[in-house]
């Protein structure tokens, strides 16, 4: 079986990883990769928004199956231009990938099916939601309608931080058009949880829950980014929790983008939040997340491909997906001054350390310079994760991974997984 996976970054390296593992497959392309993962698949120098390159790739070499988990281009309409020209895929399509799109559509979405999340205003004029501000409870939350590469939320103490975020985001438009519309919401506290899902339109099979660290800083601080690094499975998501879940806010998701006529098939990503009210739903993804893959698909037992094609058949009902009985965790290593400016082209070392079984190296951010050596291009560089019986050994181990990788400029936060010492 010939695969292409889309896509260049961290979680799509992860991906890469589990279908490798499949031995249902004999050829892999990644289109456009990254220098991570030359050793394991042929790099095709094709961006993610060609789509009709991308086509004509995939039929030139007969592949059997493309796999795409990357926002952009599944809002756009991928999985519907390749099904448009015979080829098989697996992704959602672009009238059910909305759910992430478009804050405004999921947040309405679980407005009329009562799914529970948190009060929110939506707006199209900034003299408007500066007014609603005055009128709310501080802190609040502030986030950009449309994709922003993680980055287009804003958590304001105040009220004047809210009404600078207002400005940033709808008149400067630090996140472009995503910041057209904007989302105002109460700020929630509790746990965060981050729950994924396979789908194929009726059925869901959630996969092991994870926990995301979204701030730049140690303690929780700086700005957001696209994640700083993650542990698996969470400790706080009980199987209660699980339950009420199942109940108040999986299965009706699912249920209810079938009602609009929006049938989801792929992956979907419940960002979660366990407040003293019970469960609430932060956000929802239409995608893996990154980096909650990186330490989602180590810990898969079931094979991939078997659980892409349920997925896009309508038959995960018939699928046992199983996950192994440990823990992972992943430490992002950044770029000093990540998300905001940083240099890039430094030389990596240590990358030979990693045996791909209890270690991994999953490249975000690389490429391999007029030398052939792998070096910096990104702000989020590499996720390096660790397996462990449990989730205390999977932290000492990912941290004494990431003292093994070495480049000019490298960051990370050292308290990814210090809540597992809470649980």
């Amino acid at each position: 079986m010939k695969v292409l996976l889309v896509g260049g970054g961290g979680r799509e390296h992860a991906i890469l990883h589990a279908i490798h593992r499949s031995p249902r497959v004999d050829k892999i392309y990644v289109a456009p990769g990254n220098a991570g993962m030359a050793d394991m698949a042929e790099l095709v120098p094709i961006g993610v928004m060609e789509f009709d390159s991308l086509i004509a790739f995939a039929k030139e070499k007969e592949i059997d199956l493309t796999v795409c988990s990357q926002d952009d281009p599944l809002c756009a309409g991928i999985v519907d231009a390749f099904e448009a020209a015979g080829l098989k895929i697996f992704g959602t399509r672009k009238n059910a990938a909305i759910i992430e799109g478009s804050k405004a559509f999921s947040k309405g979405l679980m407005k009329k099916y009562g799914i529970p999340t948190a009060k929110y205003e939506v707006f199209t004029d900034p003299k408007e939601a500066d007014a609603y501000l005055e009128t709310q409870k501080m802190p609040i939350v502030l986030k950009a309608d449309g994709l922003a590469l993680g980055k287009g939320v804003l958590i304001c103490q105040t009220l004047e931080e809210a009404k600078a975020g207002v400005k940033t985001i709808m008149e400067d438009k630090k996140f472009g058009n995503a910041g057209n519309e904007l989302v105002i919401e109460e700020f929630m506290t509790g746990r965060e949880v981050s729950a994924l899902a396979f789908v194929d339109g009726t059925h869901y099979a959630l996969m092991t829950s994870s926990q995301d660290h979204k701030r730049a800083g140690d303690g929780d601080t700086g700005l957001n980014t696209g994640g700083m690094g993650t542990f698996s499975p969470s400790p706080f998501f009980t199987e209660e929790i699980r339950k009420t879940c199942d109940k108040e806010i999986f299965q009706p998701t699912v249920d209810a983008m079938k009602k609009e006529g929006r049938e989801f098939r792929g992956v979907l990503y419940f960002g979660l939040m366990l407040t003293e009210d019970g469960p609430k739903v932060v956000e929802y993804n239409t995608r893996f997340g990154d980096p909650e893959t990186q330490v989602v698909l180590p810990r898969m037992k079931t094979d991939i491909i078997d659980v892409f094609e349920a997925c896009m058949n309508g038959t995960l009902d018939k699928i046992h997906l199983e996950f192994a009985d440990n823990a992972a965790v992943c430490v992002v290593l950044a770029s000093q001054g990540y998300p905001v400016s940083y240099e890039k082209g430094f030389v990596i070392s240590g990358l030979d350390k990693f045996d791909n079984k209890n270690y991994f190296c999953f490249h975000a951010g690389t490429k391999f310079d007029d030398q052939g050596r792998i070096v910096t291009n990104g702000g989020r560089v590499l996720g390096v994760t660790a397996l462990g019986k449990n989730l205390k050994e999977a932290r000492a181990n990912a941290y004494k991974a990431a003292e093994w990788v070495d480049f000019a400029n490298k960051y990370m936060r050292h308290d990814i997984g210090k809540a597992i010492d809470e649980a």
